[in-house]
């Protein structure tokens, strides 16, 4: 009798990972309800609701609130709705905190589950803790897009609850700051899942422009620029690793960068396994010097993933235990003009970058879409669905 075959702890635990990284890629974000709200109601100035304060103590679970284009001072509000939806109608609608702050905590602070909001710019959070963001996720899921975060201590700040999940799409995020320097633009506690897509954040001071504790991370089609004025610490950092995939952004970093790390992965202690870092197609731009390390990772991570990225401006990356495939090393004067943001390759050098076929098992990191500037997405050349690099080559 042939005895049965047990697979060991180490083909186990890949099993498992595969199967997370599977999960992570496929989950759908979340977006509106598909049936009708159970009600609708309407904000403005001349509206029976005039304010978002007003509307968050009347809105039951699974409601519409269209808020008319303008600003609003002071206007703050707590949500612990369920299905709720908050919708510019007519234009941007403008939240200046002006001293204000839900719950001590932010402009918004919500609890509910499939919470979104889209068109709203939130501005000016300021609160003793030094933790005054633009919305402040305590509970539940978020759906943010197309907004806009500015001049608060945060831009969208989570709780630590691993049932919190959320999608951030096609939003900016610019000049946030915090009296101790900590002024990251997102910061995901220790969450389930983040998802950021079609994003812009840039200009960050001495904090980071996306840190995430989340188990699972999505980070696709972004552009995370520190810019010539900024003095971000990390660009991207996921401090206790977890299931991280990030492909198709735009990464640069700043001559004025306090830190020489681009992206950091499991620096201050790793989640339980499985501990992994998918990179693809990404653009890494280092304007800080020779010095400067593209990606930093704890060793003890599972699996670490480097696939037809560009890596720009001198640096290091991750080799030892490393699957390293198709990424290639140029210089800044390789791209169309970095001082004025085009990060584009140029032409003549783009006929020297080899176009590599991903591994079998990698299919799924194959980018269709590209980050646009400010921010959003447009579909991909098909002359470069195969050449590393987030963005087409000069024409």
């Amino acid at each position: 009798m042939s005895r049965a075959h047990h697979p060991s702890s180490a083909t186990r635990q890949r099993r498992h990972a595969l199967l997370a990284l599977g999960s992570l890629l496929c989950a759908p974000a979340w977006t509106q309800p598909a049936d009708a709200p159970a009600a609708t109601l309407q904000v403005g100035p001349g509206r029976a609701l005039r304010t978002l304060a007003q509307a968050a103590r009347v809105a039951t679970d699974h409601t519409l609130i269209e808020v008319d284009a303008g600003e609003y001072r002071g206007d703050v509000a707590f949500w612990p709705q369920n299905r709720l939806q908050l919708r510019a109608v007519g234009g941007r609608v403008r939240l200046v905190a002006d001293g204000a702050a839900a719950q001590g905590k932010g402009v918004f602070v919500t609890r509910g589950q499939q919470f979104r909001v889209e068109g709203f710019d939130f501005e000016g959070a300021q609160v003793p803790s030094l933790n005054g963001a633009g919305i402040r996720v305590d509970a539940g899921s978020a759906h943010v897009v197309d907004c806009r975060f500015s001049d608060s201590q945060c831009g969208v700040l989570t709780g630590n609850d691993t049932g919190i999940e959320v999608v951030i799409e096609r939003c900016e995020f610019t000049r946030h700051l915090r009296a101790d320097g900590r002024n990251h633009h997102v910061y995901a506690g220790g969450i389930g899942r983040l998802v950021v897509t079609g994003s812009h954040f840039q200009g960050a001071q001495s904090g980071h422009l996306l840190k995430s504790r989340a188990r699972d991370n999505l980070v696709t089609y972004n552009r995370l620029v520190d810019g010539p004025e900024g003095r971000a610490s990390y660009e991207l950092e996921f401090p206790n690793g977890g299931m991280a995939v990030v492909v198709g952004n735009l990464i640069q970093q700043g001559p004025g960068s306090e830190n020489q790390q681009l992206v950091s992965f499991g620096a201050e202690g790793l989640h339980p396994a499985p501990n992994e870092l998918h990179m693809a197609f990404n653009t890494l731009v280092n304007e800080l010097g020779p010095t400067g390390v593209f990606v930093n990772v704890r060793p003890g991570t599972d699996r670490v993933r480097l696939l037809n990225n560009l890596l720009v401006g001198g640096g290091n990356a991750p080799t030892g235990g490393a699957e390293v495939r198709g990424n290639a090393l140029l210089s800044l004067a390789d791209l169309v003009d970095p001082a004025a943001g085009d990060y584009r390759v140029r032409k003549a050098v783009a006929a020297r970058l080899r176009a590599l076929e991903l591994p079998a098992d990698a299919d799924a990191l194959r980018p269709m879409l590209m980050p646009t500037a400010p921010r959003g997405v447009a579909e991909r050349p098909l002359a470069s669905l195969r050449l590393p690099g987030a963005l087409p080559a000069q024409s």
